[in-house]
């Protein structure tokens, strides 16, 4: 396996953090909580969106033409390889503005670090690996802020542009519309693998090639006049960023569980590595979520996994779906699926079905 730090005097970079990747954020039920006394907090009228509705990231209109999309990520390592752990942190930030259908233009790095742990050539590779990701992006880290932590952390402040109109929210699902998934699902189960050494070459590779996957397709899809809302699946998991669409939508949106994709060695690790991420985000959310009987506990697991630089989740009108998948496939999205669909909410409101 290829995950190895690149200093052999350097802690596996997992074992210096209690939590990693999307599988660090708060639970959605804590968060709601803690967030309560920012309830009545001045909104201009140029904030087009804010933190009510739980979007992936602030949009302010500065004109007729252009909208600012500004948001923040960070989190402690998922993977062991400096280099990589940059890139996906990097990666992952970078995904919440082109989800809100926007092209990023700079960053801003968040950087805090255990300087008598961890070498400084160690914390220079996470760096560089931030730093590659955003080249990729086409945009500069023109700045950013270091301190001294307990625990390595590392993520960006990120700034997009996009025209007012093509601003993409969450809660733009429409009854009839189809979900469409652009990454297979896993990481926060191959994580957990990956920390306790069972995670071979194969399956590192694919996680690394899944979370170092720009979201690329952000912008075109927002072009399209059939995309209505549009979000990417992070730490929440599929069901968790499912019904933030479904409740800012006020519809229900029924997934095909079959069609979802999934990276190749999940399900076999799904018994010793499902998350206690997993299991409190359904603790938060669950009693808006309908499964079918006979649904198993760790397929749930899998349901509300944490993803860290998860996919796009686009809800689109049925003659968009053509344009839609034509795009994934042109930014080398092969897996993108199909995997479900919207509806009108019930008498018992929005709601995520199986």
């Amino acid at each position: 396996m290829s995950d190895t730090c690149n200093n052999p005097a350097d802690p596996p970079l997992t074992s210096l953090s209690h939590g990693g990747g999307c599988g660090c954020k708060i639970a959605p039920g804590i968060l709601a909580e803690l967030l309560k006394g920012s309830a009545g907090m001045v909104m201009p009228p140029e904030l087009l969106v804010g933190a009510a509705t739980s979007d992936d990231a602030a949009v302010y209109r500065l004109n007729d033409e252009q909208a600012l999309v500004a948001t923040t990520d960070f989190f402690m390592p998922i993977v062991n390889d400096p280099f990589d752990f940059g890139r996906i942190a990097a990666t992952n930030a970078i995904s919440d503005v082109y989800a809100m259908g926007a092209r990023p233009i700079l960053a801003l790095a968040l950087v805090a670090m255990p300087l008598a742990k961890l070498s400084r050539g160690a914390i220079a590779r996470i760096l560089e690996g931030g730093a590659a990701a955003c080249n990729a992006a086409g945009i500069p880290i023109a700045g950013g802020h270091t301190i001294d932590s307990v625990e390595p952390i590392y993520g960006l402040a990120a700034l997009g542009l996009v025209h007012p109109d093509r601003v993409r929210k969450n809660g733009g699902s429409r009854p009839g519309d189809v979900l469409v998934l652009g990454k297979p699902l896993g990481t926060g189960i191959m994580a957990g693998a990956l920390k306790k050494g069972r995670l071979d070459a194969q399956g590192y590779a694919e996680m690394l090639s899944t979370t170092t996957a720009l979201n690329t397709p952000g912008p075109e899809l927002a072009a399209l006049d059939g995309v209505n809302g549009l979000t990417d699946v992070t730490g929440f998991g599929l069901a968790g960023h499912g019904l933030e669409m479904a409740r800012g939508s006020g519809c229900t949106l029924s997934i095909d569980w079959d069609a979802v994709p999934v990276m190749g060695p999940v399900r076999d690790l799904l018994a010793d590595f499902a998350t206690g991420a997993a299991r409190n985000n359904w603790e938060s959310y669950g009693q808006e979520v309908v499964l079918p009987e006979g649904f198993s506990d760790l397929e749930r697991a899998l349901l509300t996994d944490p993803q860290t630089s998860g996919g796009l989740l686009v809800s689109c009108a049925p003659e968009a779906l053509g344009q839609v998948m034509d795009i994934f496939r042109d930014h080398g999205f092969a897996r993108a699926a199909v995997i479900g669909e919207s509806a009108a909410a019930g008498a018992e409101g929005p709601r995520v079905i199986l």
